[in-house]
């Protein structure tokens, strides 16, 4: 069953704050990256790149952790325990530009171009990932 994310700590996946995401390596072992989020309806997306250790570890196990906090307020912070219900590269450029425009605050933000090389498009695959909260901890 979805939860849904309390309208205060709603600002924390709306952005700009980085998100630490976990994921399970196939060893077991935890592996925690940095990443941008942001929130439509009930669902969190993401965005990764294909072949990418995060983007292989929730094809194996979709289980993932979220963690989001304002560093001017650490004590208020949102935890979500998720399950990746979709991955999909069908509108990932769009997702990514998104992203960017919201957490460079410019509206004609590219993602690649202004923040990574434009030339890493031709290298690089966007992967839109969609995470269905099912367990929410809040504090602050």
């Amino acid at each position: 069953m979805i939860e849904r994310i309390p309208a205060s700590h709603q600002e924390l996946i709306d952005g700009p704050y980085v998100v630490a995401l976990s994921t399970m390596m196939p060893d077991g072992q935890p592996h925690i990256t940095p990443v941008w989020c942001n929130r439509k309806d009930d669902y969190i997306f993401i965005n990764v790149m294909k072949g990418f250790r995060k983007e292989k570890n929730m094809r194996l196990n979709p289980g993932i952790s979220l963690l989001a906090f304002n560093p001017q307020n650490p004590l208020h912070n949102i935890e979500i325990r998720g399950c990746v219900v979709e991955m999909t590269e069908q509108g990932a450029v769009e997702h990514n530009d998104e992203l960017a425009q919201l957490y460079l605050g410019k509206p004609d933000a590219k993602f690649f171009g202004d923040v990574i090389p434009a030339a890493f498009q031709s290298k690089y695959t966007p992967v839109r990932v969609k995470i269905a909260p099912m367990r929410i901890r809040i504090e602050g």
